[in-house]
C-alpha cells in the first residue's frame, strides 16, 4: 500500500480550501483517506496553514510520502 500525504480539496468554485490528509495513493483526490492531519487556506492573506507536526512526522517515519505541495507546506511550518 503506497501511502501519500496530500491535499483534499474542499470549498466552492473559485474559493478552494484544502485539508491535509494521509491517504492510499490508489484512491481519488477527494476520496477515502486514513487520517486528517491539518488544513490549508490559500484564499486568506497570508495563507493559513495548520498542520499537526507530530502526526506528520509519525506518518513520514512509517513510510508515507508527501506530495510536492505538502512537502513545501511542511518545510514552511518547520516540520521537515
Amino acid at each position: 500500500m503506497a501511502v501519500k500525504i496530500r491535499l483534499r480539496r474542499l470549498g466552492a468554485k473559485k474559493a478552494p480550501f484544502y485539508r491535509v490528509v494521509v491517504a492510499d495513493s490508489r484512491f481519488s483526490r477527494n476520496g477515502r483517506f486514513i487520517e486528517e492531519i491539518g488544513y490549508f487556506d490559500p484564499t486568506k492573506e497570508p495563507a493559513i496553514v495548520n498542520i499537526d507536526g507530530e502526526k506528520a512526522k509519525y506518518w513520514i517515519a512509517n513510510g508515507a510520502q508527501p506530495t510536492d505541495t505538502v512537502k513545501a507546506l511542511l518545510k514552511k511550518n518547520g516540520v521537515i
